[in-house]
């Protein structure tokens, strides 16, 4: 990918990171995408930039992200991948125990809840949301980190091997 221009390469990866293009910005600036063959190269050299910035990088790119079940999924990517584990049809009920939870994990953690929801159902990813919201602070915000990397990467890994 050394060719690639700064603008080419920030209008295919600069939404990998959910409304975080400063991730793609870095990569690009520092040459991190020079060795990277395909897109999936680019999963370890984005994650790197996330994990050494600042908290307060780390907490806006978590911030940036939608209430899963909730009507803030703004990017296609999101409303693409919830669509994908039928969040967009949840039953009252679902919706209602989304709700709640949406509430009771913003109010604790100052962040969303977020998954990489590919592959999952409905009941599993609210088993998750039931189990993670009984988390410390800490091991939370390392799990949302965790998860936000491996959103990332599905991303990459859907822009082709």
């Amino acid at each position: 990918m050394e060719q690639i221009s700064r603008n080419t390469f920030l209008d295919r990866f600069g939404g990998i990171y959910e409304h975080s293009a400063w991730i793609a910005e870095m990569l690009f600036d520092r040459k991190g995408h020079y060795t990277a063959e395909k897109p999936s190269d680019l999963a370890g050299p984005m994650a790197k930039i996330v994990e050494t910035a600042p908290q307060e990088l780390q907490m806006a790119l978590l911030r940036a992200h939608p209430d899963l079940a909730g009507k803030l999924a703004v990017s296609a990517s999101s409303k693409s991948e919830q669509a994908s584990a039928q969040l967009d049809q949840c039953s009252q009920g679902e919706l209602d125990a989304f709700t709640a939870l949406n509430a009771s994990y913003r109010e604790k953690f100052n962040f969303p809840f977020i998954l990489a929801v590919r592959d999952r159902n409905r009941a599993e990813i609210l088993e998750n949301f039931k189990k993670r919201v009984a988390y410390d602070v800490g091991t939370e915000f390392r799990e949302a980190l965790n998860q936000v990397h491996q959103i990332a990467k599905l991303r990459l890994e859907a822009l082709g091997a």
